[in-house]
């Protein structure tokens, strides 16, 4: 696959504010006691959404210390995401309860999510009003995705690849990686979801994430969490419609227009969607035709 396309043109002079159900770059951050600035760090970054982890980044013997510095950066007025722990886990409860209340906080990433009962669960201890992102990262979740993207409170599903392919044994290719992927997406589509949000990639080679993320978005995933400051620049360009994509689609619906939006045959209706979505998406992201 080429990684030499040009470059998309998107606007960068005043970052646009991607709401969570569009967004496209989710950054994971650590909440370490070692490194209380990665916080301010992230929320000045590119990234779509941020968010704040309490989970496999931090050590069960800092728990305690890493909830009180998220509930601070919240507290300060700092909108973001948390992953949380497990609904099976022992830190599950205080999570929630730390959390309970916060006006700041923008919604929460339930980890190794495997079913529709532990998404009800967590949003209705939260109030039944937090939005609830189920983070699969099994075999059972993937088999499960169904019923957990039509649980109370499921917002967008997520895509745990690296405890994945821990738990089965699966290769990181892409052939490999197909069918939880299609399950994720399919399930958001019967939940009535925003497509999911693609694991992450490890590493700093951006030929690399180019390449995976034009696997995510052929799939159908429209999100990508990633681990770096540097990383979601390239994803919200490849997430985004090209300048191709968006002249194409304005070309379509001016001619649609000027022909009483008339369908002519088969093929009209589902270019004419894509040609919608695809201009929907333009405005949000700030992505002009070429």
């Amino acid at each position: 696959m080429s990684t030499d396309a040009p470059a998309k043109h998107v606007d960068h002079s005043a970052p646009k504010q991607v709401g969570s159900e569009d967004a496209r770059s989710w950054l994971l951050v650590g909440a370490s006691a070692s490194a209380p600035f990665s916080f301010d760090d992230a929320g000045r970054s590119r990234a779509d959404q941020i968010i704040l982890d309490l989970e496999d980044a931090v050590d069960p013997s800092y728990k305690g210390t890493a909830r009180l510095a998220v509930i601070d950066y919240l507290g300060r007025g700092n909108r973001a995401w948390v992953r949380i722990n497990s609904a099976g886990s022992k830190f599950w409860a205080d999570d929630v309860d730390a959390l309970s209340g916060v006006a700041s906080l923008a919604g929460v990433m339930l980890a190794k999510t495997e079913s529709q009962r532990e998404v009800s669960e967590t949003f209705h201890r939260l109030g039944s009003a937090v939005p609830i992102i189920p983070l699969i990262e099994s075999a059972l979740g993937v088999e499960s995705a169904t019923e957990i993207a039509k649980a109370d409170g499921s917002f967008r599903l997520a895509f745990g690849s690296g405890d994945y392919r821990r738990d089965t044994g699966t290769g990181n290719d892409n052939l490999a990686m197909a069918y939880p992927r299609s399950r994720l997406v399919v399930a958001s589509r019967i939940g009535n979801l925003p497509g999911p949000v693609d694991g992450p990639t490890v590493g700093s080679s951006h030929p690399q994430l180019r390449e995976q993320v034009a696997v995510s978005v052929s799939l159908g995933m429209t999100g990508k969490l990633c681990l770096d400051l540097e990383q979601p620049n390239v994803i919200n360009e490849c997430m985004s419609p090209s300048p191709t994509d968006v002249a194409w689609a304005q070309k379509f619906l001016e001619d649609f227009e000027r022909g009483g939006r008339i369908i002519r045959d088969g093929s009209d209706k589902p270019r004419l969607s894509r040609a919608e979505t695809i201009t929907a998406r333009a405005a949000t992201f700030g992505v002009s035709g070429s």
